[in-house]
């Protein structure tokens, strides 16, 4: 069998809305796994296309920032929540107000060494956890899940339309879904599991069964969490973590959430395109803040927002050019609610580019040893945690 009939075949045979990664291994032992026995969640949000750190948090008073973006410096008297020389784009007023309640820590100056400014590759060092010199088709997540609960069938969960290279793994199962609306009951048969001739049907029918058993699991804790509903944002990031939402509201297994926001490689117009994307992203969040907040579940759910890289300190016209280092922000969680690390220094810079002083690797060996008390360097992951986010 062709791989990629193998793949439409799987895809098809559990009705044709969720994606089934590609890294799924046929194992007998694949519906016997453990779950995670920590009730933390850890939930991503990718910013795609290279977010400018410098104009989401703003650095109002360092006057090397207007000198260099005398375009699209955003105005001091814009400047939301100004504290010691910093503050937050006038989009992200919510997420200002999350920040005042204590419950925003902002991670600064975040990167690696030798940065990668393609998109594609940054991402991917990102997703992978590995140096800049250095390639691997498993996830950094997908490596943790893989030791932390082995072959279980709804590890992870993707929402998005594309599968995450962060969560491809060996053996555990993880999914990827793009359209809640079409979850229907499903119904697993086990004598779907029994073997036959062809070893790859068998795979293919215990894939299925897997993946079938994880979407019952979804569609029956959503029967049970509609009674929870809250108001969202009207975008579609927000209706993602709107269904998150009511899943981690409905205890379901994953404990790893996933999805992103596309639109801020803002090469040019960055003023109305960068405002329009951290809006969506502003009252996205606080809708679900709000809503977890609300029903309690605030200190056990982390949120981690990053971009796979800033953008140049000089503006390039209208807009910004690809960068290397920018800021992470973590929500919920019980984080300590602080700004880590220092305001971006202008003064030094590396071709031109901020320079990073705060590895991202660094940040997931503490999410892991925070969250599921997990020692990262079983993965590969060397950095020293940071002793200040919770």
């Amino acid at each position: 069998m062709k791989r990629r009939n193998f793949l439409q075949l799987t895809a098809t045979s559990i009705g044709g809305f969720i994606l089934l990664p590609e890294f799924l291994r046929a194992s007998s032992s694949l519906l016997e796994g453990a779950s995670l026995t920590s009730d933390n969640v850890l939930l991503f949000i990718q910013l795609n296309g290279g977010n400018d750190g410098l104009n989401t948090f703003i650095p109002y008073a360092n006057d090397l920032y207007y000198a260099s973006r005398p375009s699209i410096g955003i105005k001091k008297d814009a400047v939301i929540n100004p504290i010691a020389g910093l503050g937050f784009h006038p989009a992200l007023k919510d997420l200002a107000t999350i920040s005042q309640n204590g419950h925003l820590s902002i991670i600064q100056n975040v990167g690696y060494p030798n940065p990668n400014r393609s998109h594609f590759r940054s991402q991917e060092i990102w997703q992978t956890a590995t140096d800049s010199d250095k390639f691997t088709n498993l996830g950094w997540l997908g490596n943790f899940l893989d030791i932390q609960c082995n072959d279980q069938s709804l590890a992870s969960l993707n929402v998005d339309g594309i599968d995450n290279l962060a969560l491809k793994s060996e053996s555990v199962t993880g999914i990827t879904i793009k359209d809640f609306e079409r979850i229907k009951q499903f119904h697993s048969n086990a004598e779907s599991l029994k073997f036959s001739a062809n070893p790859q049907l068998d795979f293919v029918r215990k894939i299925a069964y897997a993946s079938g058993e994880g979407m019952e699991e979804i569609a029956k804790v959503l029967s049970h969490t509609n009674k929870t509903d809250e108001p969202y944002a009207n975008n579609p990031l927000a209706k993602n973590l709107s269904w998150m939402a009511k899943l981690i509201k409905g205890n379901l297994a994953s404990k790893i959430y996933y999805t992103s926001l596309s639109g801020f490689d803002t090469h040019n117009n960055q003023l109305q395109s960068h405002q329009r994307q951290l809006t969506i992203l502003n009252d996205a969040i606080f809708s679900f803040y709000n809503d977890i907040k609300k029903h309690g579940f605030l200190n056990k759910v982390t949120v981690v927002v990053f971009s796979e890289f800033g953008r140049r300190v000089q503006e390039n016209g209208s807009g910004t050019d690809h960068g290397t280092a920018g800021p992470m922000m973590i929500i919920g969680g019980n984080n300590k609610g602080k700004i880590i690390g220092n305001n971006p220094n202008l003064e030094t810079l590396n071709k031109g580019d901020l320079i990073h002083e705060i590895d991202f690797r660094a940040v997931y060996a503490t999410l892991l040893k925070q969250k599921f008390n997990f020692d990262a360097q079983q993965i590969g992951i060397t950095q020293n945690e940071l002793t200040n986010l919770f």
